[in-house]
């Protein structure tokens, strides 16, 4: 098991999820959902949430032999669903996002 951490190198993600860096790069252009953050760098970090989606991806195009244009539709019903049963964490997050793009305009300059 892997120590969890707010933020994932792309090597490390690579350990966890068993995929190679290019599929992951190459995932990173078809699915909107997966787009690492970047600190002043051209680094890659991910989230817990990005593991999560990557591995939800891995499964759909895997397992479930979808295709790319499937599973890209699978994701979008999931997340539908998942806001309109939580519609209260996207007031949030949307706030703190707001909240962190205001911090780094200031440290910007």
């Amino acid at each position: 098991m892997h120590k969890a951490k707010l933020y994932y190198k792309i090597g490390e993600v690579c350990e966890i999820t068993g995929l190679k860096p290019s599929i992951i790069r190459f995932w990173e252009k078809e699915f909107r959902q997966l787009r690492p953050v970047k600190f002043g760098s051209n680094h890659r970090y991910y989230t817990k949430a990005h593991l999560k989606t990557l591995e939800q991806i891995k499964e759909l195009l895997y397992t479930e032999k979808m295709t790319i244009e499937g599973a890209k539709r699978k994701l979008a019903e999931d997340n539908v669903r998942s806001k309109k049963q939580n519609p209260a964490e996207d007031d949030i997050i949307y706030e703190v996002r707001s909240e962190l793009e205001e911090i780094l305009n200031i440290l910007k300059h």
